[in-house]
């Protein structure tokens, strides 16, 4: 993208509010980013790139989920986890054979946990006004 095209605006960062929504919207524009990266396979800078910022982004909740301070109860600590894990794995796939379709089921992850993130989120019947992220580092809320 070049800097004097405009980006959709559901790809500007949210405002501070709710880590709900925040973790949403990362994880929406992080969909958004792949599946772009997808339609441009030949691209693969950006390509790659897209593929480790999802991954960065799937780090930081694994990273607040074994906070200490985390308050997920257990069982969905040890979902989350098990989930990251997989994304670890097929991320790990991904940069070792670059193809497309792989990015389908990462894509397809993400929507869905921002989808109930965002449907979930204090204030979710008015319009999405994604927030700062939460001070443990991510998913980092009750439930």
């Amino acid at each position: 993208m070049y800097p004097t095209q405009r980006r959709p605006a559901y790809s500007k960062a949210p405002p501070q509010g709710d880590p709900r929504r925040t973790e949403g919207w990362a994880l929406t524009e992080a969909a958004r980013r792949m599946a772009e990266a997808q339609r441009a396979p030949d691209d693969k800078t950006a390509f790659l790139d897209a593929v480790r910022r999802n991954w960065r982004l799937w780090t930081i909740f694994q990273a607040g989920i074994t906070s200490p301070d985390s308050e997920l109860p257990t069982e969905l600590r040890a979902n989350v986890l098990s989930l990251s894990n997989f994304i670890d794995r097929h991320t790990v796939g991904v940069l070792a054979d670059p193809q497309p379709e792989k990015l389908d089921i990462l894509i397809r992850i993400n929507r869905e946990i921002a989808a109930g993130l965002l449907a979930n989120a204090p204030g979710a019947e008015t319009a999405p006004t994604a927030p700062a992220p939460s001070s443990s580092g991510g998913i980092n809320h009750s439930v």
